[in-house]
């Protein structure tokens, strides 16, 4: 079994051109139900032999119940299933198993969380946290702006190349999931915040790194000179919570979140909305509708004689 599970990574990364993130996760999921079902041996770390025509749907059940009763979170769960059932499908093109068993388990149910946005003040607040008089604060200020302005995921941004950007015309190209690529358009604000840190830091960090580390392509760039990661632009925004009172629990994400529903509340239609973001389904962005309604709801309550 561990042949195939290695054979089916290397689908997943050479066939489906799927993200490192997602194939250390499909890793480790596989890696877990191979243990559970054949734990490797303390002292030689060999396994049995292991049959995968063998497993069957109550297999999968057994390994998930395991998972419940060691308190894994319900969403965890569902993705350790959603990985079998990738896997499983793979197999059966591949002639290895006649029948899918993870598609006769059915997903926990999940509860429906809202994503975590910010009112419109505390978003314009929060992304003007950086101190701009420093090299590292107008850098940042040009990536809140630009997070905020195109509600692309923090994964694109760092991913974004000088070409992609159209100055004149105030719009980014963006290669999104699956390297489906959009146009996005950014406003005043964003543009001017990163044209005075390409302007002013940018060369300054580039000059940083030696010349065979240099990414001379990459928009932005860390104090080192090379492309800024998704991680440390995570560790900015926790740097940035904690200077700015009253705003607590978001994410880089959060900002995607705002600029969606703030584009809702304005009247945007949720369809353009979908174009924006990158969703493949309008039921992604539909649950911008629910944070919208509940807004409205709560301004009902508020106002309304007979609420």
């Amino acid at each position: 079994m561990e042949q195939l599970i290695g054979q089916f990574l290397e689908h997943l990364r050479y066939e489906r051109n799927v993200s490192e993130h997602t194939l250390r996760n499909y890793a480790i999921d596989l890696g877990q139900f191979l243990e559970h079902l054949a734990p490797a041996d303390p002292a030689t770390g060999e396994r049995r032999e292991l049959d995968v025509r063998d497993i069957d749907h109550i297999t999968v059940r057994e390994w998930l119940s395991e998972l419940h009763d060691a308190q894994k979170k319900k969403t965890s769960i569902a993705r350790k299933l959603a990985a079998l059932r990738t896997f499983f499908q793979f197999l059966i093109r591949e002639g290895a198993v006649e029948a899918n068993p993870a598609k006769l388990v059915s997903t926990p149910r999940l509860e429906k969380k809202l994503p975590n946005h910010l009112s419109i003040e505390d978003a314009v607040r929060f992304i003007e946290t950086p101190d701009v008089a420093t090299d590292l604060g107008k850098r940042d200020r040009a990536i809140l702006e630009m997070l905020y302005g195109t509600g692309v995921r923090v994964s694109e941004l760092v991913k974004l190349d000088l070409k992609d950007v159209d100055f004149r015309n105030k719009v980014v190209r963006v290669k999104g999931k699956r390297r489906k690529e959009r146009v996005v358009p950014f406003g005043e604000p964003a543009l001017h915040a990163l044209m005075r840190y390409l302007t002013e830091v940018r060369g300054t960090f580039l000059n940083n790194a030696p010349v065979a580390e240099r990414e001379p392509d990459a928009v932005f760039l860390n104090y080192q000179g090379t492309r800024i990661t998704t991680r440390s632009v995570g560790r900015m925004v926790d740097k940035y919570i904690k200077i700015c009172a009253g705003i607590h629990d978001i994410s880089p994400h959060s900002l995607r979140h705002s600029f969606a529903t703030h584009l809702l509340d304005s009247g945007a239609d949720l369809r353009d909305i979908q174009e924006l973001l990158g969703h493949a389904r309008l039921s992604t962005t539909q649950i911008y509708t629910h944070v919208s309604m509940e807004k409205l709801i709560e301004v009902y309550d508020k106002a309304h004689p007979k609420a």
